[in-house]
């Protein structure tokens, strides 16, 4: 397999349908580092394989919370079926028009329709339809977000070989953790990597080859349990013996919260509340969860991004 250079430092591919790990130990640095230049924008990839992990909240919250601390943000959305997040970018239009609030936001893109005749011999229109998007976009943006799908498609393999930070949440279970690794239920010991593990290595592999920045991998714990429960011990000690042998950081994420699902009828996120007049109705568990996301965004030591909401 091998890149090919398709303009402003991005490149396409030809993905092979299978491929091989090599289970080793890798380094876990981050790659918070200067942004490269105009017209080069740095992308983050929010995906993994399983539905229900909170990949579209948390790509709605990151993208806006880049947005209201002044940066250019484009969006898409990959999900071609379900759309969860372009459907919650509507919304959030629409709530705008109709309350007449201005509300800092990402600018969400479609992908574009590819004429099948102009696609050269062997070359996938998936393939085409990500790296045009991106390639248009790119040049009026500090940050591009790509929402993937709960599912293995072509598009999510494409673009985690794009990623320059790939965030990965999961809810904090064994079920989630094997999308990751597969565990022995007597030892927790780690036995192998899972199918998802093994793309995130391969993306890796390709990056490489081209000479590209590693991925900074972080995988965000959603859903954690307020108390210290044996099961929230057990998955914090299989994630941080793991994350040693492949390679990503762990960031909390969201607690499960009744906001979370009021908040998506209406586009909005948590830094929203206080633009269409909710700060009178601000409870505890709103501020916590507002909380929640500045240590997010802190922890995922984004290139040039200090947090002060």
């Amino acid at each position: 397999m091998a890149f090919v250079a398709s303009g402003q430092g991005r490149f396409r591919f030809q993905i092979p349908t299978s491929h091989h790990i090599v289970w080793q130990s890798v380094g876990t640095g981050a790659s918070s580092g200067q942004f490269r230049g105009p017209g080069v924008a740095h992308i983050i990839v929010v995906g993994n394989e399983k539905g229900g992990a909170g990949k579209s909240t948390v790509s709605m919250h990151v993208a806006t919370a880049l947005a209201r601390l002044g940066f250019k943000v484009g969006v898409l959305d990959l999900d071609l079926r379900q759309r969860t997040f372009g459907r919650y970018m509507a919304n959030r239009a629409a709530t705008i028009a109709k309350e007449g609030v201005d509300l800092p936001s990402p600018v969400y893109h479609e992908l574009p329709e590819i004429d099948q005749a102009s696609l050269k011999p062997g070359e996938n229109p998936y393939d085409r339809r990500l790296s045009q998007a991106v390639a248009e976009i790119e040049p009026t943006c500090d940050f591009i977000l790509i929402d993937c799908p709960g599912s293995h498609t072509r598009l999510s393999q494409v673009a985690h070989t794009l990623a320059d930070t790939l965030i990965t949440p999961l809810n904090d279970s064994f079920v989630d953790f094997d999308l990751l690794a597969h565990i022995d239920s007597d030892s927790n010991k780690v036995l192998g990597p899972s199918v998802y593990a093994e793309m995130v290595w391969n993306a890796r592999q390709l990056r490489a080859q081209a000479g590209l920045k590693p991925i900074d991998w972080i995988v965000v714990r959603n859903r954690l349990g307020a108390q210290a429960m044996i099961n929230k011990k057990k998955m914090g000690d299989a994630l941080k013996n793991l994350s040693r042998r492949i390679g990503f950081r762990t960031a909390p994420g969201f607690n499960e919260r009744v906001i979370f699902r009021e908040l998506f009828p209406r586009g909005l996120t948590l830094l929203d509340l206080r633009d269409v007049g909710v700060v009178g109705q601000m409870n505890i568990s709103n501020v916590a969860a507002r909380q929640e996301l500045r240590d997010l965004m802190k922890e995922l030591k984004l290139p040039g991004v200090t947090v002060d909401f």
